[in-house]
């Protein structure tokens, strides 16, 4: 009866392939867009990623990595005098305007690192040494500030390169590998008392501490501790989750708030839902309906419901697998553009393609129980009147 079934489905090849096409619509939509918003937020935590650091010590109303208020300076000598913490250092993160050759003005995020210890410097160094960003007005820029403070210049920036912020020399001992702003601005390290030269002056400059717990101690432990001791906001770096007291959680949650991302690409996956659910069902309906008198046949030989019903399974699944695997396979190729141009940011984590196959499957199984009731409906004495 199976056989039986996908000879009926492939025979109609208009019907066959309007269901493939609407489902594999369905799945690149929701795919793609779903992929897109996940990007969109790996980049609002960027700063997280870039600056490896255990723990983070911010200002107490502090909900997101990218809005931090300035914390005073004796706040670092706080933190380090409580018994859990190893090491402390003070962090500047802040978004500054460089001033190329030209005289054309770009924005990059800056940030400030402890000059002994480079705590909170780039992992992953492509060119250069991170030692000589002790020099003096020595920076150490990412990929794409290579790109964009080259835009315009006869020849790409590279080491020994000078530009200025706020009308200081910066001058590139390095170049690193980190992940985009969400901003959209590239990153440049240096150290904390030169980014507060670069930077205007204000009565307070400490963006942040990052710190380190003592061995034998936990991060949430720390983390509690020293928010315990100074009365300050510790957060605990880690991936995205469901604790409120991980920066990465907190500032990605902070963005669906407050934000019109969600409702943005949360209605183009609604639209996708609504476009597999309309062609679907719609044109399985009426692939019933063309094939009533043959299933009808089946019934009046014998056939009970049961096995019919599960021939009109077997026909919606068997699109829907199909549609799924073409959309899934677009939306891949897509992602593969998306990486080698870096724009759009997108992001496929494993819950995504499972999540919409499952929403595949529920489309399939409305369209098949469309044409279930239709047929349960048949009576098979209707096949011989003429």
């Amino acid at each position: 009866m199976i056989g039986l079934a996908l000879k009926m489905l492939f025979g109609d090849t208009a019907k066959y392939l309007m269901l493939v096409a609407g489902l594999f619509l369905a799945t690149f939509l929701i795919v793609q867009q779903a992929s897109v918003f996940c990007g969109l937020m790996r980049w609002t935590t960027s700063t997280l990623k870039n600056v490896g650091a255990p723990i983070w010590i911010v200002e107490e109303r502090v909900e997101q990595i990218n809005e931090t208020n300035p914390l005073r300076d004796t706040d670092l000598a706080r933190v380090r005098s409580v018994s859990e913490v190893a090491w402390a250092m003070p962090i500047y993160s802040g978004i500054q305007r460089v001033r190329l050759d030209d005289g054309s003005l770009k924005t990059i995020q800056l940030i400030g690192i402890d000059s002994a210890s480079l705590a909170g410097a780039p992992t992953r160094m492509i060119h250069g040494d991170l030692a000589d960003l002790r020099l003096p007005g020595a920076v150490i820029v990412d990929e794409l500030a290579v790109e964009r403070l080259s835009e315009g210049q006869p020849d790409p920036l590279e080491l020994g390169d000078v530009f200025e912020i706020n009308d200081i020399e910066a001058r590139v001992v390095g170049i690193c590998e980190a992940k985009r702003s969400f901003t959209g601005g590239p990153y440049v390290w240096t150290t904390y008392e030169r980014a507060l030269q670069y930077t205007p002056a204000s009565r307070k400059m400490l963006s942040a501490v990052i710190a380190g717990p003592v061995e034998c101690v936990g991060t949430d432990e720390a983390a509690a501790a020293i928010a315990k001791a100074t009365g300050l906001r510790a957060f605990v770096n880690r991936d995205f989750g469901d604790n409120p007291d991980d920066f990465n959680t907190s500032t990605i949650w902070w963005y669906v708030r407050n934000t019109g991302i969600p409702i943005s690409f949360g209605t183009t996956v609604v639209i996708g839902f609504i476009v597999g659910v309309a062609v679907a069902c719609q044109t399985f309906y009426a692939f019933v309906l063309d094939n009533l008198k043959h299933l009808g046949a089946l019934k009046a030989m014998g056939a009970s419901n049961l096995r019919l019903s599960a021939m009109l399974i077997v026909q919606a699944f068997t699109v829907g697998i199909i549609g799924f695997g073409l959309g899934l396979a677009a939306g891949a190729s897509f992602a593969t553009g998306a990486m080698e141009s870096g724009q759009p940011p997108l992001y496929i984590p494993w819950i995504i393609p499972v999540g919409v196959l499952g929403v595949i499957l529920f489309i399939c199984s409305l369209a098949a129980l469309l044409g279930i009731l239709r047929l349960s409906r048949f009576e098979p004495a209707m096949v011989f009147r003429t």
